[in-house]
């Protein structure tokens, strides 16, 4: 969420950069600025009144102490009456917080000054690339004919349990999943020194809320409830590990000296893709469910941005090692999710589409997310309190990773190559099409 007193001091400024995202998106503020223009009239009387209030308390006391009884009932009289005042403006300033919060909460961050114009994410640049493209000496299939030739990828029978938009993976095509799991943890872990989490994945609204879920985006996910007749218990299946794992911290107050706390977490993703219906229907690019290891960063102001390049360094690893060849593309403004302030998407090489495809994105949020969700640190032990910045970034969507596998090492045999390093966890080198 923006800074309420941010938004009224630099108005202007705020706006403007809103509007690098898209004018509609720099119109949802104007609504906004009467209600801050009567917020500071109201905390400025309430305060007034507040001080005189105290002025007549301590004249109260006074009198009593010299038992001057007339002049003290004429003195409760206005007290009581001041009293009443103070107290209706502060109703009036708590109700308008709370109307200011709810339009705050679904204003997307502003885009930092550093990130590149554009008008989509057609503009988006390329910062680099790994790798070169894979070469065939055949016509390359894609990963749903791959799997399908496998016996390891079951869209048919997938259907049949859930609807569209979910898989079944049989034999080495579930042990791929789950090495490819197992290893994007180790390299995390072991490696680049993240605490592993697994957290729940269900989660209440407030979680939502916290990381900018809710209220701006609930037709993309899936509620449930506890009692069908009841919805003050429902909870969410979550998008992302992102949400939990963020609001681990909500409502804490950090010690400085321990960021930047790095997590990174496998769980099951769940998105109802409204808005999606007729794009990628074939095979597992866009699912209902699937899997994922998202990275989770909480850190000082000073280092939001050059903690930015450490996580998209730590996704990019695994792709290098996997010895997939990707491209690293910086967001503009209008490509930016709504939360984040900066950045980048992972795209994948898929020969069959002769085309990248985004396989992880990392985004500073800057103070956004810490404010909504209340996270906070304290620079020295006497220091005032100060919002933190997050950070997180998929490495990686593990369906993803596994299609692009199948892609960019399959053979003319029809069999696929296993890159090295899940060769321990799958105990074969390739999987070949069954006899």
């Amino acid at each position: 969420m923006l800074d309420p007193r941010t938004v009224a001091d630099h108005f202007d400024e705020v706006r403007a950069a809103l509007a690098r995202r898209s004018q509609a998106t720099a119109a949802q503020l104007d609504p906004i600025q009467p209600l801050l223009a009567r917020r500071r009239d109201l905390i400025v009387k309430t305060e007034g009144l507040q001080k005189q209030r105290n002025t007549e308390s301590e004249a109260m006391a006074e009198l009593a102490r010299r038992g001057d009884k007339a002049a003290m009932a004429a003195r409760r009289e206005a007290l009581k009456a001041l009293s009443a005042e103070v107290k209706a403006l502060e109703t009036e300033l708590a109700e308008l917080e709370s109307t200011l919060e709810e339009q705050l909460l679904a204003i997307p961050n502003v885009p930092h000054e550093s990130v590149p114009d554009g008008q989509s994410e057609n503009d988006n640049p390329v910062v680099r690339t790994w790798g070169t493209p894979p070469r065939f000496d055949f016509e390359p299939r894609p990963h749903w004919e791959i799997g399908e030739t496998l016996g390891i990828l079951d869209l048919e029978r997938a259907a049949k349990l859930s609807g569209s938009r979910f898989s079944v993976l049989w034999g080495l095509g579930a042990r791929l999943e789950r090495a490819l799991i197992t290893f994007m943890l180790d390299l995390h872990t072991r490696v680049q020194g993240y605490t592993e989490v697994y957290p729940p994945f269900l989660v209440r609204a407030e979680a939502l809320r916290g990381t900018g879920q809710l209220p701006k985006f609930e037709e993309d996910l899936f509620k449930t409830a506890r009692r069908a007749a009841d919805d003050s218990g429902a909870l969410y299946l979550i998008p992302t590990a992102e949400v939990p794992v963020t609001n681990l911290h909500a409502d804490e107050i950090l010690d400085g000296d321990t960021l930047p706390r790095t997590y990174c977490a496998y769980t099951p993703c769940f998105r109802s893709e409204a808005g999606s219906y007729g794009k990628d229907v074939r095979g597992i690019i866009r699912q209902h469910q699937f899997d994922k290891v998202e990275l989770v960063r909480v850190v000082t102001p000073e280092r939001s941005l050059a903690e930015l390049e450490v996580l998209t360094e730590h996704a990019e690893e695994v792709l290098q090692r996997l010895g997939l060849h990707y491209r690293v593309v910086e967001h503009v403004p209008p490509d930016l999710g709504a939360s984040a302030t900066k950045g980048y998407d992972l795209e994948v090489w898929l020969p069959s589409e002769n085309a990248y495809r985004e396989i992880s994105s990392c985004s500073s949020f800057g103070d956004y997310q810490a404010r909504r969700a209340r996270i906070r640190y304290r620079p020295s032990p006497d220091a005032k309190p100060r919002l933190a910045h997050t950070l997180n970034g998929s490495a990686l969507a593990v369906g993803r990773t596994w299609l692009a596998i199948l892609e960019q090492f399959q053979q003319r045999d029809g069999s696929v190559v296993i890159p090295e390093p899940l060769r321990g966890f799958m105990g074969v080198d390739r999987i070949a099409p069954p006899r």
